[in-house]
């Protein structure tokens, strides 16, 4: 079969749609409990994840010398204070298709630049490290992340989430 140059069009069109969609959050019910429980959802994340870096640097065994990049790493590994603000889905259907890819967009530039600090602090507290902290820190982050594609977490989710 020979894909035509408007199939690729439709299907970019299509999955464009679907991120649309996708990004569209519904608002609190009309009893407002789903702000109640994203908050609990919330401190239950942030203490797993403290919880984990705790194990983290415990089975690292870390040396004096290594503390301050250990600071660093584990400032840089905290969820934000407060989430990034999705976009809202009755303003979403107000805008134009044009609009609504570059808000998309714009929503991805900023995760993006999150996950890319992220991913220099780790960088640069893995340098710090010796050979077998190495070693341990990748079998963990390893066991870590496995376990979260397991649980189905999207790939754009950092480590607090």
């Amino acid at each position: 079969m020979k894909t035509t140059p408007r199939f690729w069009i439709a299907a970019s069109l299509l999955s464009v749609l679907a991120a649309g969609s996708a990004l569209a959050q519904p608002g609190p019910g009309p009893d407002g409990q789903r702000p109640a429980r994203m908050e609990k959802m919330h401190e239950r994340m942030a203490e797993r994840h403290n919880k984990h870096l705790t194990e983290l640097k415990a089975k690292l065994q870390l040396q004096a010398n290594q503390e301050t990049a250990w600071t660093t790493f584990a400032q840089a590994m905290q969820p934000p204070a407060k989430p990034l603000a999705r976009p809202d889905r009755l303003a979403l259907e107000k805008l134009t298709t044009p609009e609504r890819i570059d808000q998309m967009q714009a929503f991805k530039a900023q995760r993006d630049a999150h996950m890319q600090q992220r991913a220099d602090a780790t960088k640069a507290f893995y340098a710090s490290l010796n050979a077998e902290q190495k070693k341990t820190f990748d079998a963990e982050t390893a066991r870590f992340m496995a376990q979260r594609m397991g649980q189905g977490m999207p790939h754009g989710h950092a480590m607090h989430h």
